[in-house]
């Protein structure tokens, strides 16, 4: 059976990645928004970035997942607790962004900026990079499978065609398999009428 969820039916994010810059006291930080998916796909970019910038002395990130805005972490890499990642989430947080990472490489310029220091210039390096961003509003989309007898596929082809739903994966054997996808906010009336044909049956 599909279980609906209490969820935002909209969501808004990057529509490409951008770069900013903040300099302060001889310090660089340069600032990277990149819209992303899931963590392991943020792993990644952020291991490359420490790569592409080994000779820096910071590589400070934030990021914002999932439509309800539920998953997120900051790291400060090094520096002071709290004057790193947390204002670049908060840049994040004030655009009310999600599926987004913020990374902001510091190079040292001699000078120690301080605990506020620190968070201007975190704060004001993302919010660079992010003002450059155009900003793109997507829409939640649920999936889910069901199976049924082969008979009734002209019916369920019917349903998912008016309901313009996508199809994900399908199986044809002694029963049909088949996963789709559809925007949330039109999730529970394809539901419904799904339920109207006979020996059609959701996968939990």
């Amino acid at each position: 059976m599909v279980a609906f969820f209490n969820m935002p039916y909209t969501f808004q994010t990057l529509s490409a990645s951008t770069k900013g810059i903040y300099k302060e006291k001889g310090s660089k930080f340069l600032s990277f928004a990149i819209p992303v998916t899931d963590v392991e796909e943020i792993k990644n970019i952020v291991k490359d970035h420490r790569k592409r910038f080994f000779d820096a002395r910071h590589v400070c990130y934030a990021y914002m997942l999932g439509a309800d805005r539920t998953e997120f972490r900051s790291n400060d890499d090094g520096e002071p607790s709290g004057t790193a990642g947390r204002p670049i989430l908060g840049q994040i947080n004030s655009r009310e962004l999600t599926n987004v990472l913020v990374i902001v490489v510091r190079y040292f310029g001699g000078i120690l900026l301080g605990t506020g220091g620190l968070i201007t210039a975190y704060r004001e390096a993302a919010a660079d990079a992010l003002n450059q961003a155009d900003i793109l509003e997507k829409s939640v989309e649920m999936s889910f499978s069901f199976y049924f007898q082969y008979v009734v596929l002209n019916d369920v082809m019917r349903v998912i065609k008016d309901a313009n739903a996508q199809i994900i994966k399908q199986d044809f054997n002694n029963l049909c398999i088949m996963k789709i996808s559809i925007r949330m906010q039109d999730a529970e009336l394809l539901i419904n009428k799904l339920k109207t044909i006979n020996s059609l049956c959701f996968q939990n």
